[in-house]
């Protein structure tokens, strides 16, 4: 479908449609996505390579291969990579917006508005 670049790495899209999308996000390592909510989406991550630590709401935790976490509309969450090996996830998106511009950011180490 498409891709795009971003300091932390990049993401791909595989499948979209009436309220869906599916990525694979690939994060470099010690990148950092911005701590974000959605109004219109949540999201569902699967790892599938690597170690990503993960932040939902007040939870941290690090997830490997196979491991999930469900991120719920409103939620505010963040993805990283810490290790030395690239993170590469598989994020389900549900919702009635899918847009790329439906982030609220509450902190970006790229300065990103």
């Amino acid at each position: 479908m498409y891709s795009e670049t971003r300091p932390w790495g990049a993401f791909f899209v595989l499948e979209e449609g009436p309220g869906f999308k599916v990525k694979r996000i690939t994060v470099n390592p010690g990148g950092r996505l911005s701590l974000q909510s959605h109004k219109h989406r949540a999201e569902h991550w699967t790892v599938v390579n690597g170690t990503a630590t993960v932040t939902v709401d007040d939870s941290v935790r690090d997830l490997t291969r196979g491991q999930a976490a469900d991120i719920p509309l409103g939620a505010k969450h963040r993805l990283e990579n810490l290790k030395k090996e690239v993170v590469d996830i598989i994020e389900v998106q549900f919702g009635d917006y899918l847009g790329e511009d439906d982030i609220v950011r509450y902190d970006d180490v790229y300065n990103r508005a």
